[in-house]
């Protein structure tokens, strides 16, 4: 079993930048590839990005290219988010998760464990 916790979520304004982290227990994540999605209420959860077992490919959704930077640390156990230039529709619960493979899966259904989740609120 894999824990998955989020964190670094919260307010920001417009324009603004945010780093999520998404800390892994009970099993190293060196293995796994890991992603992010984000979810507002009463609609899917959309793919965010994607990221190999080495950190050696990432894949992203379209309207996050350029902004958004999907990273891991494998010694930390941790992967991160790094979001710039936020805009108010990037407004959402941010969720970490992992799934066994080497695809750089954009669908959820395809991810084997999940965090909690972190909100983003961009106020414009």
């Amino acid at each position: 079993q894999v824990q998955l916790v989020e964190s670094g979520g919260g307010l920001v304004q417009a324009g603004g930048s945010l780093r999520l982290s998404c800390a892994a227990s009970g099993r190293t994540i060196s293995s796994y590839v890991m992603g992010w999605f984000r979810q507002t209420p009463g609609k899917e959860r959309d793919f965010v990005a994607a990221i190999s077992w080495s950190g050696g490919s990432t894949y992203y959704a379209d309207s996050m290219k350029g902004r958004f930077t999907i990273s891991r640390d494998n010694a930390k156990n941790t992967v991160f988010l790094q979001m710039n230039s936020l805009k108010p529709e990037d407004t959402a619960v941010y969720y970490c998760a992992a799934r066994r493979g080497t695809v750089l899966a954009v669908e959820s259904r395809r991810y084997d464990y999940w965090g909690q989740g972190t909100q983003v609120t961009v106020s414009s």
